[in-house]
């Protein structure tokens, strides 16, 4: 059917969601508009789906959640999984209701849905799936993305987004069915009364949070003081629980930013890495001048984080400092009181910082390293699990604010990384040390090791193929130098040998130890440029790394 005969078949069909008729009627007549919303499916990858909000079928809505769902319920009634999926949602707008609408098609699949009655964490999604004995899992979440946004992620029985290869066969469902006609489909209200839909107990929710809390290494928290913004997200809850039960009584929650907000007002793009996110809790501390500033993005699964920077304002941490920070913690404290496993493995991303690498060394933890996406951190933790050994894993991270220092989920855990700043910045307090101290000392002691990334966006449909030309581009003529150093070494991930699954990065090392790394993002259209310097001082490292950033700049036009 071509785009048009499209428009005018949802015009026609797509009636239940009153917002996608006023929309569809508002570009009548509009090509390029028409184009954009049809000219594909949304694409379902191993992140599930993920787009803006609105009407046909390159969009998030009803019928795009619907068809996902039934293509996932195929699915696991062929596989013969436990015809059972946990179902949480954050603060996005359509997020309640797009959850329900998965909940209609698996009951009417004979697949009992577990729905949070409210608004929780993705690592909270992540627990329920394994704790509730499901066959899978979704999350209704765009995480970090702007407003227009919203997504569904999809995960395995072990509380891990599903694998590729899962991913292929849930596709390969779908892809059966058409958006009006093939999807099966059961009364809410009938499904709840005949206990096909139920609603997951809040003894699920304190569980989760006390298995973060047996994490604990056992700092004294009690002095802390912390500011703490959820942005509008999922994350004010299970946070305040649990710092209640950590005994962190002075918090003050950013009051903009507190309560769950689809539309984040303060902020056009509610990811803690970015300033702009920080900003209305960085003026409050301010006036509060606390130890520790930490924000959770919408679905509580990343973690940003300031501190005082001594100068009487305060200094973001990036997330790979805080990774190094936690993971030097983790190791010290651990081997300090006895618990650090035999053979400990630790866990990153090929994106993520080097300096993991000496510290790795230090306290003799082995180290792997994986592809981007928190889901294979999470396989590695199955690895163990099946080889009898989860208490091997003592860490993981991924430059992107994800941390986990434990087994209990299976994806990045933003209400476990707070535990564990928490812990953090108490243990260096009782030094005499801020965490900015800390950052610094383990420069000194392993070499500054400094990061950035560059994004650069591509909408539509032009951009999705510009991106691929630009990739293909730096495959068939590779720079031999950038920003005047000699490449070492080009890795190309999509070819054989790497040790890891084919993916679509490119990886220059050059001649200074430096690293540039190229890579589409799987769920938003960006390249994604991620450097790497280590030098002497932070200005020379940061030197080398804006001096890459322009030399990618240039590939990006």
């Amino acid at each position: 059917m071509t785009n048009t005969e499209l428009f005018d078949l949802w015009r026609a069909r797509a009636v239940e969601d009153p917002d996608l008729l006023t929309e569809l009627d508002g570009i009548r007549g509009d090509a390029d508009a028409i184009n954009d919303r049809f000219y594909r499916d949304l694409a379902f990858g191993t992140g599930g789906l993920r787009g803006v909000i609105g009407a046909g079928s390159n969009r998030m809505n009803i019928y795009t959640i619907r068809r996902a769902t039934q293509g996932l319920a195929d699915y696991i009634n062929a596989a013969g999984l436990p015809k059972k999926v946990a179902i949480g949602h954050d603060s996005r707008h359509k997020g309640e209701l797009f959850s329900r609408e998965a909940a209609r098609v698996l009951a009417a699949n004979g697949i009992t849905a577990y729905l949070y009655p409210r608004l929780e964490p993705t690592p909270a999604l992540s627990w329920a799936v394994r704790y509730l004995g499901c066959g899978a899992g979704i999350c209704v979440t765009a995480s970090h993305n702007p407003a227009k946004y919203n997504g569904y992620k999809v995960y395995g029985a072990d509380g891990c987004q599903i694998t590729l290869e899962a991913a292929d066969a849930v596709l390969a469902a779908i892809d059966k069915h058409d958006y009006f006609d093939s999807i099966e489909l059961t009364n809410f209200d009938a499904a709840v009364a005949a206990d096909k839909i139920v609603w997951i107990d809040d003894k699920c929710l304190r569980d989760f949070v006390d298995a973060v809390l047996a994490l604990r290494p056992g700092n004294d928290v009690s002095k802390l003081k912390l500011v703490y913004t959820p942005l509008n997200g999922s994350g004010l809850e299970p946070v305040k629980m649990l710092l209640d039960c950590m005994g962190v009584t002075q918090v003050t929650v950013v009051p903009e930013q507190e309560k769950p907000d689809g539309s984040f007002p303060t902020c056009p793009y509610p990811n803690p890495e970015i300033r702009e996110a920080m900003e209305t809790g960085l003026k409050l501390c301010d006036t509060v001048k606390p130890d520790l500033m930490l924000g959770t993005d919408p679905d509580c699964d990343r973690m940003g984080s300031a501190v005082p920077d001594g100068k009487g304002g305060y200094r973001l941490i990036t997330g790979n400092e805080m990774g190094v920070l936690l993971f030097d913690y983790i190791c010290r404290t651990r081997i300090g009181n006895g618990t650090m496993p035999k053979d400990p493995v630790a866990v990153t991303t090929i994106v993520s910082t080097d300096m993991a690498t000496p510290i790795a060394k230090k306290y003799g933890v082995e180290l792997r390293r994986t592809l981007t996406g928190f889901k294979f951190i999470g396989e590695q933790i199955g690895f163990l699990e099946a080889e009898g050994h989860p208490e091997r894993y003592i860490f993981g991270f991924e430059e992107s604010y994800g941390y986990l220092s434990g087994a209990h989920v299976r994806d990045k855990d933003a209400v476990n990384a707070v535990m564990l700043a928490c812990e953090t910045a108490a243990y260096y307090a009782a030094q005499g040390m801020s965490l900015l101290d800390a950052v610094n000392a383990l420069y000194r002691e392993f070499g500054f090791y400094r990061n950035a990334l560059e994004s650069f966006t591509f909408e539509g449909e032009t951009g999705m193929h510009k991106m691929q030309g630009i990739m293909a581009g730096l495959r068939t003529s590779a720079p031999k130098t950038i920003a005047g150093y000699e490449v070492a070494e080009l890795v190309d991930y999509d070819a054989d040998g790497t040790g890891l699954p084919r993916a679509d990065v490119l990886e220059y090392r050059l001649v200074n130890g430096a690293k540039l790394m190229v890579r589409p993002s799987g769920t938003e259209p960006k390249i994604k440029v991620y450097l790497s310097a280590v030098a002497d001082s932070e200005e020379a490292a940061d030197a080398i790394n804006t001096a890459m950033a322009d030399a990618a700049k240039d590939w990006m036009k």
